[in-house]
């Protein structure tokens, strides 16, 4: 049950990560595309926002505590993330890394379910699971 614990902290921290870089180019992309990127980034970034509240729960459902501070999600996470990008499509593949990063999390959090044999946990990570390759796919879309 450890490990389990221990990666719903590390995804949680990625996930709040990914989470602040999205509404962070929501806020600030411009350009010609504008609209496009601000409407694509509100989009993950709500999505996201709503996925945070249910791994803090699961982390609770197995009795231990759910990380809040800013410094714990800073060195709890797999990724960093650098300042706003020049152009809305370089914010999109900065993105899609980041999405890529958090993925490979996802799957070794639902790896770490499985084998803890709670399959209800493991059904909130494949659905977000999920999400994220449809955000991978938007996302890669949106930059051809």
């Amino acid at each position: 049950m450890d490990e389990l614990i221990k990666a719903l902290k590390v995804l949680m921290a990625d996930v709040v990560t990914f989470y602040f870089q999205a509404q962070g180019y929501h806020w600030n992309v411009e350009g010609q595309d504008f609209s496009q990127y601000h409407n694509l980034f509100g989009d993950i970034y709500e999505d996201v926002q709503d996925s945070i509240d249910p791994i803090a729960e699961n982390i609770r459902k197995l009795q231990d505590y759910s990380p809040f501070t800013l410094q714990k999600f800073i060195d709890e996470r797999t990724f960093e993330v650098s300042g706003v990008a020049p152009t809305p499509r370089d914010m999109a593949n900065a993105l899609q890394e980041s999405n890529e990063a958090v993925l490979r999390t996802l799957n070794a959090t639902f790896k770490a379910a499985d084998t803890a044999d709670k399959q209800g946990i493991a059904d909130f990570i494949s659905g977000r699971i999920d999400m994220h390759e449809k955000w991978a796919w938007m996302l890669r879309a949106s930059t051809k």
